[in-house]
């Protein structure tokens, strides 16, 4: 019968068949883009990871090459980054009045060819995983988040200099953070004991709760706390498996960038990846040194309890070392020809943040000789005491910074009058915990006081700018994190 079909209904016949087909490869795949991006959990790359939440951290397992490191950093953390990247581009966006194309253009023309085949497969990874959950970031984003505490702060204003841009923002290199390291008859075991709060934006801070517990291809395991979609710790709390312990503080007002350098962010990873000693992460960190986010470093060694005061400038890199004594670092520089040749810091203003938290820092140590440990640490890391006033009240001068409760600001990192920033999580370890690769943690302020945004915002709407994206910030309990931690440990 359908051999006597008109040969109209034979046209027809076949183009409704060729639609149903179509319709049919169309179905399938869309079915398959669905299930690559909501249900990849059969994906190789991810079965050695995971996460899960504690204390108010989110705590990531990454193991096996760059890529796939990358790529399950990207995929388990995609929410948080997706969220920390908003935050970012805001802020940064803001201070620096520059859209977000310039940081893209800055990570890829300044950077990227600068960064070593490993980590640039790892940040690739970084934004495969991410794509691969739906948030549509690619690689020049995330290398500019990666970048995000020198962009702004170093390549920015290097960069004005060089095109005389007078009208630009005065963009300066921030203070932020307190820590110290104790080793010998400094402490109560004669072994090292370190600690670290990390001073920033609470816009920032308050997303910066991950503990990663990572097990490259090649080099030590690390475990250290950092930022979503970021590479190192940035803050730079950690420990490695082959017994190093480090945490750093950054120097105020410093000014240098190398645009023939290498990123500090890829710098500081290598050199917690595969340092065995001292000199092998002063040796790795300084190599193609850039000067971006110049810090001091504070390193220890619990193999042989000596520890280190490494001052990373760009023209100076002094180092000091002992295995009987101690260091504190509270964002100032204590090198004469780093402090004259690179920065405009005041060394003798004591009512400064840096300089009043120095002071502070250095008699808390001295008062505590031969008792220190990991819970006098966080006593330090929660002191309230101001150097200046002579006495306890939480705002820039303390240890435990809360600049939002300063009329005064910190007119060294330009933050002004009441700024939503200060002590954001405080880390501390000794040489006993670091050799099974674990330390204290306490997300939102060491002191344990929280920060709710709704209430800062009513009395200080001159902040308003971050209104959609500041959150509050409450403090979790002091929690132990190890390396190879399960849910529920």
């Amino acid at each position: 019968m359908l051999d006597k079909l008109p040969r109209r209904w034979w046209t027809k016949l076949f183009a409704l068949a060729g639609l149903i087909a179509a319709a049919v490869l169309i179905s399938e795949a869309s079915f398959a883009q669905e299930q690559k991006v909501t249900t990849p959990a059969s994906d190789a790359r991810l079965q050695k990871a995971y996460r899960f939440q504690q204390g108010g951290w989110t705590y990531l397992h990454l193991a096996g090459s760059p890529s796939d490191i990358g790529f399950q950093h990207g995929y388990l953390l995609a929410p948080e980054i997706a969220d920390a990247f908003a935050a970012i581009k805001l802020y940064d966006t803001h201070q620096s009045q520059r859209d977000w194309e310039f940081f893209r253009k800055a990570a890829r023309e300044m950077l990227w060819l600068h960064i070593d085949a490993e980590y640039q497969q790892e940040l690739q990874g970084i934004a495969d995983g991410v794509k691969a959950h739906g948030v549509d970031l690619d690689v020049d984003d995330i290398v500019a988040l990666n970048a995000f505490e020198e962009l702004p702060d170093y390549y920015i204003p290097w960069l004005n200099k060089q095109q005389k841009s007078a009208k630009s923002p005065k963009l300066t290199a921030p203070g932020n953070c307190s820590a110290f390291i104790a080793t010998g008859s400094y402490t109560k075991d004669h072994q090292i004991v370190i600690a670290h709060n990390n001073w920033t934006s609470y816009l920032a801070g308050e997303r910066w709760v991950v503990i990663f517990d990572i097990v490259p291809q090649h080099g030590n395991r690390i475990l250290m706390d950092g930022f979503p979609g970021v590479i190192t710790s940035d803050d730079d709390f950690g420990v490695n498996s082959a017994g190093i312990m480090i945490t750093e503080t950054t120097i105020t007002q410093f000014e240098g960038w190398d645009p023939n350098g290498k990123p500090e962010f890829m710098r500081s990873r290598k050199a917690l990846q595969y340092a065995k000693s001292i000199d092998d992460y002063v040796r790795i960190i300084k190599n193609g040194n850039n000067g971006g986010y110049a810090n001091d470093w504070l390193i220890g060694d619990r193999k042989t309890g000596e520890v280190a005061y490494l001052e990373l400038g760009l023209k100076n890199t002094p180092l000091w070392r002992t295995k009987d004594g101690y260091f504190v670092s509270a964002n100032f520089a204590r090198d004469p020809k780093v402090l004259r040749e690179e920065t405009t810091f005041d060394p003798n203003d004591a009512s400064s943040s840096p300089n009043a938290r120095h002071i502070r820092a250095d008699e808390l140590v001295q008062q505590e000789k031969g008792k220190i440990d990991v819970e006098l640490a966080q006593k330090f890391l929660s002191d309230h005491f101001d150097s200046f006033d002579k006495k306890e009240q939480p705002d820039e001068r303390s240890l435990c910074g809360h600049v939002d409760a300063s009329a005064r600001g910190v007119k060294e990192w330009a933050w002004d009058a009441h700024n939503p920033g200060g002590a954001v999580q405080g880390k501390a370890t000794d040489s006993k915990m670091a050799a099974s690769m674990s330390f204290v943690a306490r997300a939102g302020h060491p002191c344990g006081a929280d920060f709710l945004a709704q209430d800062f915002l009513e009395q200080h709407p001159e902040y308003s700018w971050q209104k959609s994206l500041l959150r509050n910030m409450k403090a979790g309990p002091w929690t132990k994190f190890h390396a190879g931690q399960k849910a529920s440990q």
